[in-house]
């Protein structure tokens, strides 16, 4: 499975997990719904469990991910500044190229 964090977004996610207490926790990246052939997703500060599998990513962030779980592999976690800034998760290798 692979995940890709920009630039942006690892600057974000590094200060967030510098600042936490438990440092066993890492960066998971979940689905919060599924319709069709894309998902919508989600981040959450969280411990890995025998479901799951934690990739190693070019910017020094662990990622978990749900094993066996086809919309997650190909993730690509960015922080935008505008129009609203925030994280946006997509899936550019299953055609989810943002929102709709």
């Amino acid at each position: 499975m692979k995940v890709k964090i920009t630039r942006n977004a690892a600057k974000q996610l590094s200060t967030v997990l510098e600042q936490e207490a438990d440092k066993e926790l890492k960066l998971r990246a979940y689905i919060t719904h599924a319709h069709g052939d894309h998902a919508h997703y989600g981040l959450a500060l969280d411990k890995p469990t025998e479901d799951d599998v934690v990739i190693a990513t070019d910017k020094e962030i662990d990622v978990i991910l749900k094993k066996d779980e086809p919309l997650l592999d190909g993730i690509v976690i960015d922080y935008l500044y505008t129009p609203q800034e925030g994280y946006v998760i997509t899936n550019p290798s299953k055609g989810n190229h943002g929102d709709h």
